[in-house]
């Protein structure tokens, strides 16, 4: 299926090289509902500039994934639509583009090499964009979903050498982006001194998402040096709050005369 080759690594790019600030939208197919999204709500998101639009989670199953994105598509097109799989079987086609992740904060190999083997021929085959990823999970110690389906344990927020000495082996082995993620639903956040460090450091786009619940939280997180924050579980229970966050990226960059 032929997709438009580097459209979401060069809109990523360009956030990182102009020091703009993007936000995305993750939708985890086990949770979402529909019918719990207004048409007006479909309708403004296109005035709003929504950088990208992931999909996935920590559910194996993606039978009516295609559907799903489909449907996502018909509502916010040209909006791009990037994979964030939880497993070798979320791997769908009609997605424009994919997190190629390796749970590098982790020491568990089906997580760190072997779900990507499995992934990686109906990858190749599907036209999909890849997106090389470092992925860490940081937080205060709370154990989420995503550590309990990968059997891993988050790095501390106070592990800052640590956690340095991890992205950026991360960087060495290849890897185009780094994504540092508290879990979804989790009630700390990526800390900003880690997110500085890292961003300082790596000279790498960095996306950072999981507990981002309030505006200010995300604030921090630009100021700090992220480059694309991820919302997920806040949404689901406030669509608004997507509105919100949209509405302040705007004003954000455009305060930093970056437009």
């Amino acid at each position: 299926m032929p997709k438009q080759q580097r459209k979401v690594s060069n809109a990523i790019q360009q956030l990182f090289e102009n020091k703009k600030k993007g936000v995305a939208w993750l939708i985890d197919p086990g949770k979402f509902d529909p019918n719990s999204i207004s048409d007006v709500f479909w309708e403004n998101l296109h005035g709003l500039e929504l950088d990208l639009i992931l999909v996935g989670g920590s559910q194996d199953e993606s039978s009516d994934l295609g559907e799903l994105i489909q449907f996502i598509k018909e509502r916010t097109s040209p909006i791009p639509v990037v994979l964030f799989p939880g497993s070798y079987q979320q791997v769908c086609p009609e997605a424009d583009a994919i997190l190629f992740m390796s749970l590098i904060s982790g020491r568990n190999p089906e997580y760190l090499i072997s779900q990507q083997v499995q992934a990686s021929r109906t990858i190749q085959n599907s036209g999909l964009e890849v997106l090389p990823t470092a992925y860490l999970l940081v937080n205060d110690g709370e154990i989420c979903s995503v550590h309990r389906k990968s059997g891993t344990l988050p790095l501390l927020n106070e592990e800052l050498d640590l956690i340095l000495d991890t992205a950026l082996a991360g960087k060495f082995l290849g890897m185009n982006y780094v994504y540092l993620d508290a879990g979804s639903g989790s009630s700390s956040s990526v800390s900003t001194r880690v997110i500085q460090a890292v961003s300082s450091e790596l000279r790498l786009p960095l996306i950072v998402g999981g507990g981002l619940n309030k505006l200010k939280k995300i604030h921090q997180c630009f100021e700090a040096g992220a480059d694309l924050v991820v919302i997920g579980n806040q949404i689901e229970k406030d669509p608004d709050f997507l509105v919100e966050v949209l509405n302040f990226k705007k004003f954000y960059n455009e305060e930093l005369h970056v437009n």
